[in-house]
């Protein structure tokens, strides 16, 4: 081979090997480039998400004139938080307390029976072989393409009829039962709660009854616990159903309650508007509590509470 010939090959090598290390250093760089880029959204999309919280926090510890004066995401030379909940629980006799119980209850024994209910049901529907269960998934199915709204006129004129219109059985028995809970906790049963296991508690002798609260419903935490907390928030957030079924303003929700001081401006004592914002804040609290609370559950396996 020739002196040529070999100079020539090892130019293209020392070529290809140039072109090698360049084009690794381009794809490091685009992989670099868009690592920022990511990052820079998720600080972008997490500091829009928070703005809005951070401003409610800093709007609770002003006066009435320093909210409309000063900036909205920095706090005033004078803290008046304290001054705040005093008004807040004071006004018309304390009826926020009122509000904020109705709140907490309602959406504890509705999220609670819709959580059993629900459960229950979607258990049955999985492990149980009866007349008439695909004409119930079938209706079940059906109802998810119903809109809520287009059944509040015949629910009012059934509840008014049944003598249940201002009552607080018109809040808490439509809750308790909801299709697409119902049909959340049947997926789930059929992967979570094996058939040989409810067969060896059977030849052991247990009843039916036994198997669901003491096997079939310990496998079942995690969607029992989603279900109760999806439908305590939707609950406690409810608006429409509370302004359409509740007259007594001593039965109302904090939301409906809110709207209400919202509705009516000021009156010859407050500027309402420090009251709505400080309420709304209290009614956060409860909220992320139960969340926090009940992180534990959605981080277990399906298995653990078969060991326990």
């Amino acid at each position: 081979m020739s002196s040529a010939t070999i100079t020539a090959r090892n130019t293209r090598i020392k070529r290809r090997k140039v072109s090698e290390e360049s084009g690794e250093s381009s794809a490091n760089q685009v992989k670099g480039t868009s690592k920022y880029f990511v990052l820079g959204l998720l600080v972008f999309l997490s500091v829009y998400a928070v703005a809005p919280l951070w401003w409610l926090i800093v709007a609770i510890t002003k006066s009435t004139n320093t909210i409309y004066t000063t900036n909205g995401l920095w706090f005033a030379d004078k803290i008046n938080l304290f001054q705040n909940l005093h008004d807040l629980f004071t006004y018309q006799d304390g009826i926020y307390a009122t509000w904020l119980w109705n709140t907490v209850w309602l959406s504890f024994v509705t999220s609670a029976g819709a959580m059993v209910i629900t459960v229950a049901a979607g258990y049955a529907l999985a492990k149980y072989q009866f007349a008439g269960k695909k004409i119930i998934m079938g209706l079940i199915m059906a109802s998810f393409i119903i809109p809520g709204t287009l059944l509040t006129v015949p629910s009012f004129i059934l509840f008014q009829k049944v003598g249940l219109y201002d009552n607080w059985w018109v809040m808490i028995l439509p809750s308790c039962f909801t299709p697409m809970d119902t049909y959340l906790a049947k997926v789930y049963a059929e992967g979570a709660v094996p058939d040989e296991l409810m067969e060896a508690a059977r030849i052991d002798g247990a009843n039916e009854y036994r198997i669901f609260t003491e096997i079939s419903w310990k496998l079942m935490v995690t969607p029992a616990a989603t279900i109760f907390l999806l439908h305590f928030v939707a609950s406690w957030n409810s608006f429409m159903w509370p302004m359409i079924f509740l007259k007594d303003y001593h039965k109302w929700t904090v939301m409906l309650g809110l709207q209400s001081w919202i509705a009516r401006g000021t009156d010859s004592q407050y500027d309402l508007t420090m009251l709505v914002i400080t309420g709304a804040f209290i009614s956060m609290i409860p909220v992320v509590i139960l969340m926090i609370a009940m992180q534990r559950y959605w981080k277990s396996g399906v298995t653990v509470g078969s060991l326990k």
